[in-house]
């Protein structure tokens, strides 16, 4: 497949969020062992979404959540008073496009989860997009945290598991641009709250920028580079 249609792309989309039924789902994957084109459009797709799947933290759903909405997706196509008196307007042209009660109900789910992670993060992301993002991993290999660096001596820091932070102790983000800058600063934290970064007097950050958290003395480390445990680190994954 040379060239991938919007149709292809909006399909893609619905099977790395999991919207596709699952005889649509097999179907996909079948294609998928078949176009390798469309096997690296999903991976990279999958790539992407990466640090938004990694930043939210798992919840339970309120009770009767799952029956409420399984009762809404069958009502879409439920006679209402809108379409009743639809009925009586003048027929809309052919041509005049329709969305499939099936994507109906996919562009609803997604609007939720829009809506979870919006209340969550949204406020934090500044514009434009981030040029670089770090999952910082610990030592056995669980994500801990996610960096999205800006390039405008701005970057914001999400933490994706519990971290016990004592009484005495802060949390400090780093970033080594280059050997000879060393590691450097990016902010202190006393909590894992989602936090915005600002510093001043950094290069742009680059592909494999190494990222870290380490737990130091309240109010930060008292030699200006990381002295105490590494909490996560990792290399950050251009986004342009």
């Amino acid at each position: 497949m040379t060239g991938l249609s919007d149709d292809i792309h909006d399909l893609a989309a619905d099977y790395v969020l999991g919207l596709l039924p699952e005889d649509e789902s097999q179907l996909f994957e079948e294609i998928l062992a078949r176009d390798s084109d469309l096997a690296q459009y999903v991976g990279d797709l999958r790539d992407r979404l990466l640090p938004l799947d990694l930043s939210a933290a798992p919840r339970d759903l309120p009770e009767g959540m799952v029956a409420r909405t399984r009762a809404a997706l069958e009502q879409l196509d439920a006679p209402s008073p809108i379409t009743t008196a639809r009925k009586s307007l003048p027929n809309a042209a052919a041509n005049t496009p329709q969305m499939p009660s099936g994507r109906r109900a996919g562009l609803i789910a997604a609007a939720l989860v829009g809506i979870a992670v919006g209340f969550g993060a949204g406020w934090l992301r500044p514009s434009p997009e981030p040029l670089v993002i770090a999952v910082l991993l610990d030592d056995q290999g669980v994500p801990q945290a996610v960096v999205e660096d800006y390039g405008n001596d701005t970057a914001t820091v999400r933490f994706v598991a519990e971290i016990d932070v004592p009484p005495d102790r802060s949390l400090q983000v780093w970033t080594l641009p280059t050997p000879e800058i060393g590691a450097t600063s990016l902010g202190v934290l006393d909590r894992t709250a989602p936090t915005r970064l600002t510093f001043d007097h950094l290069p742009g950050p680059m592909a494999q920028q190494l990222y870290e958290v380490t737990l130091e003395p309240a109010g930060g480390s008292p030699t200006g580079r990381p002295t105490g445990p590494i909490i996560g680190k990792g290399f950050a994954a251009p986004q342009t």
